[in-house]
């Protein structure tokens, strides 16, 4: 409702669309309100979950219109507009992530290591790179209170052995590190331990093998943000860390469709484009 009368103080002609709190697939309804969205020239997603990675979004984007991302889930209680990560600058962002989105744009291949034994590659050939800095300030863009570099990377490429150390987007931070592989695209194997059956069962809960797919590779540009399990899109943004979406990544660049979209957040990564390193332990090169 604050965003609501803000918009009305602005003078916008503004509509207000509730999801139900029973609703876990939030994007597949989303997705239904696509006549509606499409008569507005700016959407604000502020619901619990995120809704940037849809085919409605998609559209409406192409089309000219605007949408933010402004998810709101949180797991302490506290309203994710009254969190520090929320001022970081923009143009600050814009600026940290100017030589990695250069790098970035003429790679092919990527790969990360991290000191808690992650070795992964991705494939990103024709897939460039954007970036989320809370901004959706001009017709046709997509923004986020996210701050991070987005990749939808090619959907079949993603192979070798992940150690989740920093974070299971909405359900927060991992008890213990969480081992797991990825094969041809694919998360094929998940340690069993607490951490990991957990996370197994929220991934099984969205009936869809899309799920599994790894759709996203992002980079945090947020030096506000602190990847400590209160608030999915902090951990996601936090500067030093780099996370997987996993699922649907229409919207960012890619092609995969899924009933769902979150984000396994890894910590200190070393990341090289085509061989170039673009962090080394987490700090931009």
């Amino acid at each position: 409702m604050a965003l609501w009368h803000a918009a009305d103080h602005a003078g916008a002609s503004a509509v207000l669309v509730t999801i139900p709190h029973h609703c876990t697939q939030a994007g597949a309804l989303f997705d239904s309100m696509y006549e509606l969205a499409a008569r507005h020239d700016v959407i604000i997603g502020a619901a619990g979950s995120s809704l940037v990675s849809n085919k409605t979004v998609q559209r409406v984007v192409r089309e000219g219109g605007r949408f933010l991302s402004l998810p709101l889930s949180s797991n302490d209680g506290n309203s994710v507009l009254t969190y520090d990560f929320m001022t970081m600058d923009p143009q600050e962002a814009d600026v940290l992530s100017q030589n990695m989105r250069a790098v970035l744009r003429g790679a092919d291949t990527l790969r990360v290591t991290t000191p808690a034994g992650t070795d992964l590659t991705f494939g990103k050939k024709g897939r460039a790179p954007n970036i989320f800095h809370g901004l959706a300030d001009t017709p046709g863009k997509i923004g986020s209170s996210s701050f991070e570099i987005y990749i939808g990377m090619e959907e079949t490429k993603t192979n070798g052995h992940a150690v989740i150390d920093g974070s299971l987007g909405y359900l927060g931070v991992p008890s213990s590190p969480i081992h797991a592989e990825y094969r041809d695209g694919v998360l094929v194997e998940i340690e069993d331990s607490e951490s990991g059956r957990k996370l197994r069962e929220y991934m099984d809960g969205f009936s869809d093998p899309g799920i599994y797919v790894a759709g996203e590779f992002g980079i945090g540009l947020n030096k506000k943000s602190r990847c400590r399990g209160a608030c999915y899109i902090e951990d996601e943004s936090a500067y030093g860390t780099f996370h997987i979406g996993m699922g649907r990544n229409l919207a960012l660049g890619g092609v995969h469709d899924a009933k769902g979209h979150f984000d396994l957040v890894f910590c200190k990564p070393t990341i090289y484009a085509d061989g170039v390193i673009l962090m080394k332990d987490g700090s931009i090169q």
